[in-house]
C-alpha cells in the first residue's frame, strides 16, 4: 500500500501529514506539492499576463521542491519511515495532478488537508480537497483543520 499526501505547507497540510502518521500504519508514503508553470498561469488568468515576472519560474519549482521535502521531513518526524517526495508541474489543475500521480504510483489512499494556501482562488474555484475527492477512483482521506481552543 503506497499513500499520497498532497502537501502545500499550510496548516492543514500539516495536520493530513500529523493525523496519517499518527492513524495509518507504517507504509510506503510519497509527498507531492504541486505548482503552476507560468504557461498554466497565462491560460487560466490572461488578464493577469502584466503582473506575473516570467523570472518567478525558477522560484517557483524552487519553493514546490522546499515544500514537498519539508511535507517529507516533517511525515519522518511525525513517524513515517518510508517516505519520499515530488514536486509536480501542474499542466491543467491542481487536483486533477493529484489525482494523476495516486494514478501513477497506484496509491491506496490520498490523504489532503481540507484547505491549503489558495485562500480566495479556492473559494472562486472550488476547493481541491473537494475535487480530489470527487475525482479519484481511490480511498481519499480528507483531514479536517484542527480544533483551536477557545
Amino acid at each position: 500500500m503506497t499513500v499520497l499526501i498532497a502537501y502545500d505547507g499550510s496548516a492543514d497540510a500539516r495536520a493530513a501529514i500529523e493525523f496519517a502518521a499518527k492513524h495509518l500504519a507504517a507504509e510506503p508514503t510519497v509527498v507531492i506539492t504541486v505548482w503552476e508553470p507560468l504557461l498554466v498561469q497565462f491560460k487560466k488568468y490572461p488578464l493577469a499576463l502584466s503582473t506575473i515576472d516570467p523570472g518567478t519560474e525558477d522560484e517557483a519549482h524552487g519553493q514546490a521542491e522546499a515544500h514537498a521535502r519539508e511535507g517529507a521531513e516533517l511525515a519522518l518526524a511525525s513517524g513515517l519511515t518510508d517516505v519520499t517526495y515530488r514536486a509536480v508541474a501542474d499542466n491543467e489543475s491542481i487536483w486533477k495532478t493529484i489525482v494523476d500521480v495516486a494514478d501513477e504510483i497506484d496509491a491506496s489512499l490520498i490523504v489532503t488537508g481540507s484547505r491549503g494556501l489558495a485562500g480566495v482562488r479556492s473559494v472562486l474555484l472550488g476547493s481541491v480537497s473537494n475535487h480530489v475527492l470527487h475525482h479519484a477512483h481511490r480511498p481519499t482521506l480528507i483531514v479536517p483543520p484542527a480544533q483551536t481552543s477557545r
